[in-house]
């Protein structure tokens, strides 16, 4: 079996990584590509399953000797990447990967990866919706909240550069959509 990539993108807050977590759990031989991060890891988090977390001159080495696949300065010396080796491996073991990666990084993905993935980015209705979203995490203080809000705005308008567009406007619906399309991809 010819290996193909998932990739969801959406800004902070839409849901992405809940709808890719239920994907992984109702497809089979999909599996999840482990991005590596060189931001502070949460309470909640387990390196090597969540993100594999660097040191940012670890990232940066990996970087320039061309193991990542893509990456991406996402905040001032926060970086994320996806580790070509976990790519690879996940192929081999006869597997379909899917990311969960900001929008910049999904671009760059599936131009990359070509027709060998099927991009998706993952949307709600508005600015509010997201930060309300944000809010109930708990997980950001009021500076890196508005961080995130101004990014998203800005990553709200790249929807035109993936292949499908989902509305997560109900979780439900988002993801019986997002498992109807990654199925028919994968055939």
């Amino acid at each position: 079996m010819e290996g193909k990539a998932i990739i969801f993108s959406a800004p902070s807050g839409a849901g992405k990584t809940t709808i890719v977590h239920s994907l992984l759990d109702r497809i089979p031989n999909l599996r999840f590509s482990i991005s590596a991060t060189t931001r502070a890891k949460r309470t909640t988090e387990i390196d090597g399953r969540d993100y594999y977390f660097l040191a940012i001159e670890e990232f940066k080495q990996k970087q320039s000797n061309g193991e990542l696949l893509e990456w991406e300065e996402v905040y001032t010396d926060t970086f994320y990447g996806t580790l070509r080796s976990e790519v690879e491996r996940l192929w081999e073991e006869g597997n379909h990967v899917i990311f969960d990666v900001d929008v910049k990084g999904g671009k760059k993905l599936k131009k990359i990866l070509g027709s060998k993935a099927l991009s998706i980015f993952v949307k709600v209705k508005g600015e509010e919706v997201l930060r309300d979203r944000l809010k109930m995490r708990n997980t950001e203080s009021e500076e890196t909240l508005s961080k995130r809000i101004n990014k998203a705005a800005e990553e709200m308008k790249e929807e035109v550069y993936f292949d499908e567009v989902i509305l997560n406007d109900n979780l439900d619906i988002a993801i019986d959509s997002a498992e109807s399309i990654v199925k028919a991809f994968i055939k």
